[in-house]
């Protein structure tokens, strides 16, 4: 971009009637004209040329130092759009990172939730089982408290009637 801004500059000074566009002040400060037969007063165009190159100098100091600064602005604003850009791509990383987390915690949600249903339905086959378990015994202990129960009353039964044999 500072060749573009050179160029502008150079194109400007070269419109300049009369102008050159390597013209400096020290050009200007001994530039040598020939004599003619009614000529200038040589002090006066001295002094002159003196104070066009003074002025020439100072314009183009002036003219170097904004060349300067334009660099330096376009340094920031390149250094500016970097950063822009940087951030953008921070910004983007950051999007696709949000959503792989999301994603990842929806996978891990997903996976919680099969793992939870199938420790629930372990947990009803091992309840169905146990209450299985439960109801054998319950009927083994039905069938133990009847046989004891015929046993018993057998046992009372025959002292009943041993009872009734000894009273005869």
């Amino acid at each position: 971009m500072p060749d573009k801004v050179d160029d502008s500059v150079e194109a400007v000074i070269a419109t300049l009637p009369g102008v050159q566009t390597q013209l400096t002040a020290l050009d200007v400060r001994y530039q040598e004209f020939k004599r003619g037969m009614r000529g200038y007063v040589v002090a006066d165009v001295r002094e002159y040329l003196g104070r066009v190159a003074d002025q020439l100098g100072m314009l183009l100091d002036q003219n170097e130092a904004l060349r300067s600064r334009i660099r330096a602005l376009e340094a920031e604003l390149a250094e500016a759009k970097e950063g822009e850009a940087e951030l953008r791509r921070a910004v983007v990383a950051a999007e696709r990172i949000a959503r792989e987390i999301r994603a990842q915690a929806e996978r891990d949600a997903e996976l919680i939730k099969k793992e939870a249903e199938s420790a629930r339905e372990v947990s009803l086959q091992e309840v169905v089982a146990e209450m299985k378990r439960v109801r054998v015994e319950i009927e083994q202990l039905k069938n133990e408290r009847d046989l004891f129960v015929s046993q018993f009353r057998a046992m009372l039964e025959g002292y009943l009637s041993s009872l009734e044999k000894y009273r005869r």
